[in-house]
């Protein structure tokens, strides 16, 4: 009963006038930009975050919250139109998707995608608003031991889970926490890393600097490169006849539905995981239950509601740590919650005690952000439409100009305009060397705790680093950060014992 009456203070907050314009706006944006190729939920928010100190925390990170929805939403758009995913997150979604846009069903595609995500995200925030705060209870048990223990944990499972090359991994998280410790000694207030005394460096380095350099400044540099020909616009229609059947089509894929929500909840919780094998897996997975299993890939709306539910479900799934432990599970959620200590707010699970207001606030804001995507999304596809015939030249100007605004704005310094500049181009060099970004910014966002938690540690326990093993919860964490890190190494013994396991062949 207390979580009602705690959720129905928040839709008071959520549902404002204010509040309300703020979801509009930003399930509006976050659509256009999951349309957008190229651009995904990262990008939207690593550009718009330095817009939100213009109105309270509270509605900034809903905000946040509505374009990394729209977002989701979007995705699909183009990957239906176009053939080409809007983000990573959307790539499932084009198996079958474009396939249904060339049979002359784009229509009835945009609808299965928008009615699935809108049901991914329902259940997805029904779980959220059940698992909230049993986890957050938990996690004030926890004291520096156990926060260093959990930072080492979402670090292991990018190398164990993250599916990307595990040095490339290893050496991005390692850079990314070399550029944290970038400015003052946090204790004995001593200059590190400054670079020849620059000045500029005292501070430290932004990761919202580095989050619009790589993301939104590398990423039209690499878009500019292979983008060079217009894609071809598949035409949509949308009417109340075609929205009637399309819904009537999808009553029998309330399985499919129901299995992509919750496993791409559950998916998104865990960090590195993210939406993007989420919406990969439940495909899989309603292809291998489908009656119909050769029809995936020539146009089944199974086939675009699996991964559409599940993209959805796992975006909201993955605020869940970021919120109640402070541990972002993608690389959207840790600019959201670099953006919240920005605002003076420290996710964990005292926020659930200090910060009520804020964090079910948010919650409602994603139920009101959900019906609000949806209707959005159907009402506002021939705008997108039209949009996505916008040349490539005016929308990368538009993005650059909004980057070096948004990176100037909150310490209106010029050295962080040239921060901007310097890791686009690293950023860009890194995506072509096929480098993965997400560690290098995790590290950067979670390396200060990871220090705070270790010295803490160790001034309390006198150096003493078997701590981290006597104490049962960050043993538990350590043992598991021990078994991912190791998993690399035991899938390729594996793969070696089975290769020299097999007859060599006949001459």
């Amino acid at each position: 009963m207390d979580v009602l009456a705690l959720l129905a203070d928040g839709f008071a907050a959520s549902i404002s006038p204010l509040n309300l314009m703020i979801v509009l706006i930003g399930v509006t944006v976050g659509i256009f930009i999951g349309a957008m190729p190229g651009l995904g939920s990262v990008n939207g928010v690593a550009i718009v975050l330095p817009l939100t100190f213009i109105v309270p925390p509270g509605s900034a990170i809903i905000l946040l919250a509505a374009i990394y929805y729209g977002a989701m939403y979007g995705g699909a758009i183009s990957s239906i139109l176009l053939g080409i995913p809007g983000a990573s997150t959307a790539v499932a979604t084009t198996f079958d998707g474009r396939p249904m846009a060339q049979k002359g069903e784009a229509g009835l595609a945009l609808i299965v995608a928008a009615v699935a995500s809108f049901i991914g995200g329902t259940i997805s925030v029904l779980l959220f608003t059940v698992f909230a705060v049993p986890l957050a209870d938990m996690a004030l048990a926890f004291g520096p031991a156990e926060e260093f223990a959990l930072v080492l944990l979402a670090f292991t499972t990018f190398v164990g889970l993250g599916g990307d090359d595990i040095l490339k991994t290893i050496v991005m998280i390692c850079l990314g926490l070399v550029l944290s410790t970038v400015g003052l000694d946090i204790i004995s207030g001593e200059p590190r890393l400054i670079f020849g005394d620059l000045p500029g460096f005292y501070s430290g380095i932004s990761f919202l600097v580095l989050a619009i350099g790589v993301y939104g400044v590398g990423e039209v540099l690499y878009t500019i490169e292979t983008s060079r020909n217009a894609p071809m616009v598949t035409p949509a229609r949308l009417t109340f006849s075609e929205l009637r059947a399309g819904l009537s089509k999808m009553r029998g894929m309330w399985r499919t539905m129901s299995l992509g929500s919750v496993m791409g909840f559950f998916v998104g919780i865990l960090p590195a995981a993210g939406a993007t094998p989420a919406a990969l897996m439940s495909y899989g997975v309603a292809k291998s239950i489908s009656k119909r299993p050769e029809s995936f890939g020539r146009g089944n709306p199974e086939g675009v509601a699996a991964p559409e539910t599940a993209n959805n479900a796992a975006s909201t799934g993955s605020l869940l740590p970021m919120l109640t432990l402070g541990i972002p599970g993608s690389p959207t959620t840790a600019l959201l919650l670099g953006g919240m200590v920005m605002w003076g707010l420290t996710p964990g699970p005292m926020l659930f005690v200090e910060q009520k207001e804020f964090v079910w606030g948010l919650i409602s804001s994603l139920y009101t952000a959900n019906v609000a995507a949806v209707l959005v999304n159907i009402a506002l596809i021939p705008v997108f439409v039209w949009a996505l015939r916008m040349p490539l030249t005016v929308l990368c100007a538009m993005v650059l100009v909004l980057c070096i605004v948004g990176g100037y704005a909150p310490g209106q310094r010029l050295h962080d305009v040239w921060m901007i500049a310097g890791f686009g181009v690293a950023g860009y060099l890194l995506r072509k060397a096929d480098y993965p970004l997400a560690p290098l910014v995790l590290a950067l966002v979670l390396g200060p705790l990871m220090e705070k938690s270790f010295r803490q540690t160790m001034i309390a326990e006198h150096g003493d680093v078997t701590v981290f093993v006597e104490r049962p919860i960050a043993a538990v964490f350590v043992a598991i950060s021990a078994l991912l890190f190791a998993l690399p190494l035991i899938r390729a013994l594996r793969r070696g014992r089975n290769g020299s396991a097999r007859p060599a062949p006949a001459e």
